[in-house]
């Protein structure tokens, strides 16, 4: 969740104020009914089970593929790049860029400026100030999605920051894990993003819920737009009982529900 706010930092302090100065999907949810458990006892849930699943994961891999589209004044830009991650808890995180193409200016103060930050975020004081938790935000209940199994909470955070955002998540009845996020930063990221959207989706890999796709959606106030994308693939999970990782292909990932959350982990 951190890294997607990073982006949005990113994609409109970064990119657009560098050009100015050369120059001068996925489907929507259904409607949610009503909810069978009170708002209290779900987020009771979703704070506790968060906590466990975070003391399981002792370390995660992916593949990453970072692709950013930027159109508008003074030009048009576009970027990919594809990133080995690795997570060790408590709070370790290791990027190794395996290949990048298209926009230098993305791939260098966009891209590799989110890793960086996203390192420096997984600080144990940094992600105190972030979790998904009463500490930091105020729920509501908006519904219940049936057809999915999946509540629906309204968030609001409890203080204003680019690092911290309000809208809607999609907890799992089964397991309260956040299973997608639609949301918008709580404080515009920069003076250069009008409006930026979140959409957040995980997958479920060996109980645990880990980034799936990521988009975020950036209308610049120069009159240009940025869609950024990331793709997880090919996750290896260790937990604490486990020996040796256990990994997930690509293929066997597309066959299962995008049902997923943080969890308290950060993969």
């Amino acid at each position: 969740m951190l890294r997607f706010t990073i982006l949005l930092v990113l994609v409109g302090a970064v990119l657009v104020p560098a050009d100015f100065a050369q120059a001068n999907g996925a489907a929507a949810p259904t409607a949610p009914s009503i909810a069978p458990l009170p708002l209290d006892t779900v987020v009771d849930n979703l704070i506790h089970k968060n906590e466990e699943r975070a003391r399981a994961l002792r370390s995660s891999e992916a593949t990453r593929i970072y692709h950013l589209v930027y159109r508008g004044f003074p030009g048009d830009r576009e970027a990919e790049m594809t990133v080995h991650a690795t997570y060790e808890s408590p709070d370790t995180k290791d990027f190794k860029v395996i290949s990048e193409s298209g926009s230098k200016l993305i791939l260098n103060r966009v891209f590799k400026k989110l890793l960086e930050s996203e390192v420096e975020a997984a600080r144990p004081d940094m992600r105190t100030r972030l979790q998904m938790n009463r500490a930091n935000y105020d729920f509501a209940m908006v519904g219940y999605d049936a057809g999915e199994g999946r509540y629906v909470l309204q968030i609001t955070p409890k203080s204003k920051s680019k690092y911290v955002y309000h809208g809607k998540i999609w907890v799992d009845a089964a397991d309260f894990a956040i299973t997608r996020i639609e949301a918008e930063p709580a404080q515009n990221p920069s003076f250069w993003t009008k409006k930026s959207e979140i959409l957040h989706d995980y997958v479920k890999v060996q109980g645990f819920w880990l980034p799936s796709r990521n988009q975020s959606n950036s209308d610049i106030r120069l009159g240009g737009h940025a869609t950024l994308t990331i793709e997880y693939r090919d996750y290896k999970v260790k937990t604490a009982l486990d020996s040796p990782p256990i990994s997930v292909s690509a293929s066997d990932q597309l066959t299962w529900p995008a049902d997923a959350s943080l969890a308290g982990a950060a993969p």
